[in-house]
């Protein structure tokens, strides 16, 4: 067991150093210049440009909107729109435009642009689901989680030259702003941060010290086993 938790724990230090390999290279291309998506795009180089700021411009495809149910901000109940972005000479790509109140969801009364917009975002990709996040329900409008593939097939696939292309609008006001939108549900975006979890110091420690304790174990364990053999050994005068 000592060798084995201290394995363990060697393992989870070299994914501590990976994780913070990968957050420090993603910070490098969050302060990169913004790019200017190509009319279309090769989806085989996306993972390479996950968290890289993009401009666009285009107008909103209100009808083909999804809500990314339940979300919760700073205590707020509500959902994340997602919105098809048409652009102009290129194809379409799908906008997390961000978050909206519960009451605004229910009636449908968030904001909806019209015309040309043009925003500022990141991409992404699809997100990992856990065991406990239900099936996404498109035809009811229920979608738990980030399925790429599945909700540009939803606003029109291939047929509408939609891409299965995720992006995140950026927020970069104050919370001061941010009330405001709340209050009015114009969508708030995501600040302009890495969330990737990193809790591999806490497995690190955990690991090791098991393994310090059970070595300790063990050693406790040989010498009372010695010192009982050492009492029934026999003894000559």
């Amino acid at each position: 067991m000592p060798f084995f938790t201290f394995a363990l724990g060697t393992w989870q230090l070299q994914r501590l150093k990976w994780k913070v390999n990968l957050i420090d290279e993603l910070e490098e291309k969050l302060q990169l210049q913004p790019l200017s998506l190509p009319p279309k795009i090769n989806l085989a180089v996306i993972p390479e440009f996950l968290y890289r700021k993009v401009s666009l411009k285009g107008r909103w495809d209100h009808a083909n909107s999804m809500l990314l149910v339940p979300r919760v901000r700073e205590g707020t109940h509500g959902a994340h729109v997602v919105t098809p972005l048409i652009r102009e000479n290129g194809s379409t790509v799908l906008v997390d435009r961000g978050f909206v109140s519960k009451d605004f969801v229910l009636d449908g009364t968030y904001q909806k642009e019209e015309g040309e917009v043009e925003i500022l975002g990141m991409l992404r990709a699809s997100q990992p689901r856990n065991s406990f996040t239900p099936d996404n329900q498109p035809e009811q409008g229920n979608w738990y989680w980030t399925d790429v593939e599945a909700m540009a097939e939803y606003a029109g696939g291939v047929n509408a030259d939609v891409q299965p292309v995720f992006i995140e609008q950026i927020f970069e006001g104050h919370a001061g702003e941010a009330g405001i939108r709340l209050s009015k549900g114009i969508p708030i975006g995501r600040a302009p941060t890495i969330d990737l979890r990193n809790a591999h110091l806490s497995y690190v420690i955990t690991w090791y010290a098991l393994s310090g304790l059970t070595a300790f174990m063990f050693a406790r364990l040989l010498i009372n086993k010695n010192r009982t053999i050492g009492r029934k050994l026999p003894r000559f005068n």
